[in-house]
């Protein structure tokens, strides 16, 4: 699928233009988003919609320069947005506005920023996206006071305590429990994948809901009864199959190609569904930066 200029749900080709304009800063761009959100797949969404707002206000910018803290800027206002939304830490979110006196830690060292990625999520929103912001994409108290909305000396505070309670974090590998699978959703999965492996696309359309969503990245999002989603793939010239697997935890389906030395996961593909009945697709075909960039990636067996 290509952005195109109708029907009207369809990204048009001066959305493309856009997307090749900033294509060097998409993986800086999912990184943080990801980090933020913790999980690659909703860091991309949330990646998503901030590329199409900052495409919607583009003729605002004046200065080329401006677009990186813009994007940025707008990035971590959306990741904010999700937590909330989410409910995810209230506590932490609670506390934000405390400044507390903390004694500073320096972070652990060049070579330190994968770890610190990791680990970030340990930490409220605020000194999450401070200690990304200075630690790993190393920009300046200015530049992280600008993108969250704060003043340098909020800045040093948050990046005071969120240096000190990575510090305190347990040396030990974090053991993280396995999500409960849920049972109807693996069904589910289970006869979509082989209807989708036979090609039998009437069976696979027969699985979802009359108003599913579709959302297919830098193209399509809108109604599933107005794209041509399952045509695409069954004109598409490349070798592929689809298996269920998992990305970070998460079930999805994983579109696998087949190379020289067999089948290799190439994208993942999220399916929400209700009732059995599947209720939105969401289809990552573009974002090759998704599965490096995640922790796990496994195929089921």
């Amino acid at each position: 699928m290509q952005p195109r200029l109708e029907p009207t749900r369809f990204f048009d080709v001066r959305y493309a233009a856009f997307l090749e304009t900033v294509v060097y800063l998409r993986g800086p761009l999912h990184r943080y988003c990801a980090r933020m959100t913790g999980s690659v797949l909703d860091g991309e969404d949330v990646m998503q919609e901030t590329l199409f707002e900052i495409y919607r206000k583009i003729d605002k910018l004046d200065d080329p320069r401006a677009l990186r803290p813009w994007l940025f800027r707008t990035a971590h206002n959306r990741c904010i947005d999700f937590l909330r939304s989410r409910q995810a830490r209230q506590r932490a979110e609670a506390n934000l506005a405390v400044d507390e006196i903390v004694l500073p830690v320096e972070p652990a060292g060049q070579g330190a920023d994968r770890a610190i990625e990791r680990l970030v999520i340990h930490l409220p929103p605020k000194e999450r996206a401070c200690v990304l912001l200075k630690d790993v994409f190393d920009h300046s108290l200015e530049e992280i006071a600008d993108r969250v909305g704060s003043t340098v000396g909020g800045v040093k505070a948050a990046l005071s305590r969120g240096r000190a309670k990575l510090a305190a974090l347990p040396s030990e590998p974090v053991i993280r429990l396995e999500p409960r699978r849920d049972p109807q959703l693996v069904k589910l999965l289970q006869r979509y994948v082989e209807l989708f492996n036979r090609r039998d696309w009437d069976g696979v359309r027969a699985l979802t809901s009359e108003d599913a969503q579709l959302q297919v990245s830098d193209c399509f999002k809108g109604p599933l009864s107005q794209s041509p989603y399952f045509v695409e793939y069954e004109n598409g010239k490349t070798n592929w199959a689809v298996a269920i697997g998992t990305v970070d935890g998460e079930t999805v389906l994983l579109v696998l190609h087949q190379g020289e030395s067999g089948w290799y996961p190439a994208y993942p593909v999220r399916i929400e569904a209700a009732d059995g009945t599947i209720q939105q697709i969401s289809d990552y075909y573009a974002c090759p930066w998704l599965l490096k960039a995640a922790g796990r990636v496994s195929i089921a067996s």
